[in-house]
């Protein structure tokens, strides 16, 4: 039967209605609801009392310790009061490097005490420790350059400095030495390997970090005034000797935990937004700066972004072992068959200083999508950069090479250097405002995506 023109229009109105209700959000209607959430961010306490319940009631959390076994408890707890649904632990195995006592002297020309940290891997000295003359390198590139056997019975040191810069460049030039500096000393027969601490502070407060493979040596780093001090020494032209001591314990296999909440989607529950930091940390401190601060910051902006309800499903990932490695990958390989539906994946991990620079996905900056997003964060001085993301954090690695899209956050880590792997990582060296402007970008970026239809695959395809 014929509909009269009067219901005919009625009935058009309210499927137009209903259609605009279950077509994804684009740029008009992002905005508003964008913006609204970023001020909302930059007054929500939640990132820091999240940062301030990791750092106070679990501190320092190393792969395979008894702390880290009380940060996945902690992680469940937190996702749930916050919630969260779906919330569960999923457990792996990787390696496990727990420091023992240490200590280091130089015995002579002029014996005085050396601030050392072991580096990841280090291999304890033997009883009574290890005393040897020091063959003193100013760059890696020296110690390369030596023929195999020329180190026998000797500890290198490095001493390359590395230089302070907003982004992470200082730190992807400057961490060579430490990587791989142990290992290349043994091959030349060096019983032993200190490194300047890579680090842009002048304190005596040395920062440890992974020693990258097994190089079967002790391997420590130096404060850097103790790294300026055996230069010191070393030009004097009289042989420089050190006593070292170090005891730690190493685990092939050891149980470690990816920590996983999520806000299910209103429309498209199956296609899935992931973001996060690590939960682990090294020792010396108390993991604020990295990486509470990023469990933080993810935290509190998938709740707020999730409040809205937005259409496709917000999943926080707390990686379990991103220091000594392990929990990117494992995670990739538990989830590669949903790999298709994972929208994006990000990762904070380079403390709360402010984010200065934005890069998205290839191709993704001409959505409307993230014209909205883009327009949301112009007035929190977050560029949106024209150049795609390269990099989403090393426990999206495992994701991206699965394909899925990652987004960039670079914040100012002018300062990060001088605290990370450090006694001095703690709560008092995260600001606020600065955490909170963290959260506000992250929300605006959560929201926006999950609100809308973007598919970086699609934008990446048409951008070539």
């Amino acid at each position: 039967m014929a509909h009269p023109p009067g219901m005919r229009i009625a009935l058009f109105a309210v499927a137009a209605a209903i259609l605009a209700a279950a077509a994804p959000a684009q740029a008009a209607d992002l905005a508003p609801t964008a913006a609204a959430l970023r001020d909302k961010a930059l007054a929500d306490p939640t990132a820091w009392a999240v940062a301030e319940s990791l750092t106070t009631e679990i501190g320092a959390r190393p792969q395979g310790s008894p702390a880290m076994d009380r940060a996945r408890d902690w992680g469940v707890e937190k996702l749930t009061s916050l919630g969260f649904v779906n919330v569960h632990v999923e457990t792996f195995e990787t390696t496990s490097w727990l420091r023992g006592a240490e200590s280091a002297e130089i015995v002579s020309p002029y014996p005085q005490k050396l601030q050392i940290l072991g580096l990841g891997r280090s291999t304890p000295t033997p009883p009574g420790g290890i005393e040897a003359e020091v063959v003193l390198f100013k760059s890696l590139a020296e110690l390369m350059a030596q023929p195999p056997g020329s180190l026998k019975g000797k500890i290198a040191v490095v001493t390359q400095a590395m230089r302070r810069t907003q982004g992470i460049e200082g730190y992807g030039s400057g961490v060579l030495p430490r990587v791989i500096g142990g290992s290349e000393a043994a091959k030349r027969g060096a019983v032993a390997f200190l490194v300047r601490s890579v680090s842009t502070d002048d304190t005596r407060l040395p920062h440890t970090g992974g020693g990258g493979a097994t190089a079967g040596i002790p391997m420590a780093a130096l404060s850097t005034p103790d790294a300026d001090l055996l230069e010191r020494m070393v030009t004097r032209g009289q042989p420089v000797r050190i006593k070292l001591s170090m005891d730690s314990t190493f685990r092939e296999k050891a149980p470690a935990y990816n920590v996983v909440g999520e806000i299910r989607g209103r429309e498209a529950p199956d296609e899935v937004v992931i973001v996060g930091g690590h939960l682990d940390s090294w020792d010396p401190g108390t993991g604020a700066v990295d990486d509470a601060a990023g469990i933080a910051i993810t935290t509190a902006a998938a709740k707020l972004a999730g409040a809205e309800r937005p259409r496709r499903t917000i999943r926080v990932v707390m990686w379990g072992a991103e220091e000594q490695g392990g929990s990117g990958d494992a995670y990739a390989a538990a989830h590669k068959d949903e790999a298709g539906k994972i929208v994006v994946v990000g990762e904070s991990d380079l403390g709360a200083g402010e984010v200065y620079n934005a890069k998205l996905p290839k191709g993704g900056l001409g959505h409307p999508a993230m014209q909205a997003f883009a327009a949301a964060v112009t007035p929190l001085k977050a560029i949106v950069s024209r150049q795609p993301a390269a990099e989403g954090g090393s426990d999206t690695d495992g994701l991206r090479a699965l394909g899925v899209p990652v987004t960039e956050f670079n914040q100012d880590a002018g300062r990060y250097f001088d605290l990370h792997h450090s006694a001095d990582d703690t709560l008092d060296k995260i600001d606020p405002k600065e955490l909170a402007q963290n959260v506000a970008v992250w929300t605006a970026f959560i929201y926006t995506v999950a609100d809308s239809d973007i598919d970086f695959r699609k934008t990446a395809k048409e951008a070539k």
